[in-house]
């Protein structure tokens, strides 16, 4: 069959419309697929749909099979840049975030579920105004990554990544979530360990920066979650 070239880029559009973050990128190589990223429900190549509910546990890592983990851990060092390939491209207007979770003793990276008020925000970037609609640095990448803090003491982690995508998020239950975990172990850092929110909890259905209207010509916006830590 073929297509038009408006066709074309309206199908292209649509195909990419949703987005996953599933390889690993660390020393400047990236990792195969769900190898150290825990695969999530919206894996599919023709799915990628984002997750609407964020009172579910699915808020935690999104897993298609929760307590399987991923096959690896990646060993890093505290102060390095780890990142992550997305899927598509990131195509929707909204914050980028980082939290981590410490493992706790007796459990690894691979088990851990990532309960309790263990996740610490690292990083979420912040919009500019200078049109109709904010502007995230984030929009269009196909790689994000982020600085492991250096304080961290030694372990096993969870690193979480989070889009927020506010383009219909006018309404209650509009804002999308796309995310993933990895699994890490931090070594050669300092002495810190943080305590943090919990997800789901760390968000409500109602709070600005999640019931936000993109169209309204809004000049500020306030990122969900803490403030990210400090070293």
């Amino acid at each position: 069959m073929k297509t038009t070239g408006v066709a074309a880029v309206v199908l292209a559009s649509v195909v990419h419309a949703h987005y996953t973050f599933p390889g690993l990128v660390y020393n400047g190589i990236t990792e195969e697929d769900w190898n150290y990223v825990r695969k999530t429900t919206n894996f599919g190549v023709h799915d990628h749909g984002p997750l609407f509910n964020i009172s579910a546990t699915d808020l935690r890592c999104f897993e298609l099979e929760p307590g399987k983990g991923s096959p690896e851990t990646m060993p890093v060092k505290a102060g390095d840049t780890v990142g992550f390939r997305v899927d598509g491209n990131v195509t929707h207007p909204g914050p980028l975030q980082f939290y981590m979770a410490k493992v706790p003793e007796g459990e690894t990276a691979k088990t851990f579920a990532g309960d309790g008020d263990v996740w610490f925000k690292i990083f979420n970037d912040d919009p500019i105004f200078t049109g109709s609609w904010p502007d995230w640095p984030n929009w269009g990448k196909n790689e994000v990554s982020v600085t492991i803090p250096p304080c961290l003491a030694e372990g096993d982690y969870l690193l979480r990544v989070e889009h927020i995508a506010l383009h219909n998020s006018q309404k209650v239950g509009g804002a999308q979530f796309y995310l993933g975990c990895a699994q890490l172990h931090v070594s050669g850092g300092g002495t810190k360990t943080f305590s943090g929110v919990s997800f789901p909890g760390a968000y409500s259905a109602t709070e600005p920066g999640i019931l936000f209207d993109i169209n309204s010509g809004p000049t500020s916006y306030a990122v969900p979650g803490p403030t990210p830590i400090s070293c």
